[in-house]
């Protein structure tokens, strides 16, 4: 299946939408970060007993999170890192694919890499990208 391609423009009004489930899925990761150190008693707990409180709540976490990565994906982006909130927005520079790339916490839009060489090798947007 060919995967949506973005123009600057699109990606840009794109980008609300993906800063919102991206705050979901941060918010659920720092839930589940904090609450896992409880996590291996309850989990070895629940294997004699047949559940527990904290489970329950880390399955409507991962839920959550699940969810909302697969709302931004449903748009035509790619989630690239979860931890960090990266994610990449395909689209064309000079007649080639590239990715527009985005990381949770950054005001906008504002780099591009190549398809091959990933965050280190994010460049300003320029003129190019339309």
């Amino acid at each position: 299946m060919k995967t949506r391609s973005f123009t600057l423009a699109e990606a840009q009004a794109t980008l609300p939408q993906i800063q919102a489930h991206m705050e979901e899925v941060q918010a659920a990761r720092r839930e589940i970060l904090r609450i896992r150190p409880e996590a291996l008693p309850a989990i070895q707990k629940a294997a004699f007993n047949g559940g527990n409180k904290l489970l329950g709540e880390l399955a409507l976490l991962a839920m959550q999170l699940e969810n909302h990565v697969k709302a931004i994906q449903a748009l035509g982006v790619i989630v690239k890192d979860i931890d960090a909130g990266l994610v990449d927005f395909p689209a064309s520079r000079n007649g080639r694919e590239i990715y527009l790339c985005w990381r949770y916490g950054e005001e906008g839009l504002g780099f591009w890499h190549e398809l091959n060489t990933g965050f280190s090798g994010r460049r300003p947007i320029d003129e190019s990208i339309r």
